[in-house]
Parts: structure tokens; C-alpha cells; sequence
């Protein structure tokens, strides 16, 4: 079999990062490197010449995770012309949807990572990167009125417990019971 060219190689790699970013949010990073291998389409081998070890691919999946975050907010900003407490609406409702819920391959990072970050290494990029992201997103959610902490805080329980009971009547109510308490806060109420 020939080699593989440069860019195919980079192509390679950026289809295994953002698969491994999409099956670690869904998943949890504790996946198999022949599963993700599967799911990228290539073959179990072709991960050592992208990757040192799956730590790396952990890290480097972590950082492409928070960077679509980042990419979202800045969208939702210009979406709304600059309107911060709008795109920040914007961004509650979408957060507390069922829809997010039941997607957490293309959902927030900082619920869907949070306990495996929790079990890495305090050394590691992907903490950092993790941290880093936590402290970007409570930035973007504070506004005059209401710290940006505990409105994440509001966001990411409400989002994980209604994950962990869904299918009852419980999960949906969580979600509307977060984005009333949030609205009402972000209204002076």
C-alpha cells in the first residue's frame, strides 16, 4: 500500500480529532482508540502516526471542542449585532432545549467533559484547556446583573442532571424550571 500524502495525512488527522471530539462528549474519552479509529473511518494503525498516545488525542480533541464553543458565541454575538444580553438568550434557550439534550456529540463541552477532565491529571493540556474554556464561557455569560459563574453553574446542572433522567417527566421539567430561574434573574426579577 502507498504512503499517504501530506495532505491527506492532515486530513486524516483533523477527521479523528473532531470525530474524537464528538464521540468523547457523547461517549466519554474512556472509548476505545479501535472504536474511534472505526468511527473516523480509518484503520487502528494509522492512530500511532497521527497521535503519541490517546492522552494526546484527549488533549488535542479537548482543545477543538472548546475552540467550536468559542466559535459559537462569537456567532451568537454577531448574529445579534453585538447585543450581548440577546446573544446570551439566545444561547439559555438553545442551551436548556431538549434538543441540546439529546445531542451531546455536538453539545456543550463543559457538561459533557466535565467528570472525565475531572479524572485527568491536574498536569494535563486538557485540563488546562478545560479550564480555560469554563472561565471564557462564565465571561461571556456575565452581564451587569448576574455572574457569569452561576448562570453556567445553572446551565451545565441542569443540562447533566436532565441528561442523567431522561425519558421522565423529571428531565423536561429541569430544563424549564433552569431557563425560568435564569430569565427571570437576567430580567431583574
Amino acid at each position: 500500500m502507498g504512503r499517504v500524502s501530506q495532505a491527506q495525512a492532515e486530513e486524516n488527522r483533523r477527521r479523528v480529532v473532531d470525530t474524537a471530539s464528538r464521540l468523547f462528549r457523547e461517549q466519554g474519552t474512556h472509548i476505545s482508540v479501535a472504536d474511534l479509529m472505526k468511527a473516523a473511518g480509518l484503520t487502528h494503525g494509522a492512530f500511532y502516526k497521527q497521535f503519541a498516545s490517546k492522552g494526546a488525542l484527549v488533549d488535542e480533541a479537548t482543545a477543538h471542542a472548546f475552540a467550536e464553543l468559542t466559535r459559537h458565541h462569537a456567532a451568537g454575538l454577531e448574529r445579534y449585532d453585538g447585543q450581548r444580553a440577546a446573544a446570551q438568550r439566545a444561547l439559555i434557550d438553545t442551551y436548556l432545549s431538549v434538543e441540546h439534550r439529546d445531542d451531546p456529540a455536538d453539545g456543550c463541552p463543559v457538561a459533557a467533559l466535565a467528570t472525565d477532565i475531572a479524572r485527568e491529571g491536574g498536569g494535563r493540556e486538557a485540563r488546562r484547556v478545560y479550564t480555560e474554556g469554563v472561565a471564557d464561557f462564565t465571561d461571556f455569560l456575565a452581564d451587569g446583573e448576574q455572574d457569569g459563574i452561576a448562570r453556567l453553574c445553572t446551565l451545565f446542572g441542569a443540562l447533566v442532571l436532565s441528561r442523567a433522567t431522561q425519558g421522565s417527566p423529571l428531565s423536561e421539567e429541569i430544563l424549564a424550571a433552569a431557563h425560568a430561574a435564569l430569565i427571570r434573574g437576567a430580567a431583574g426579577e
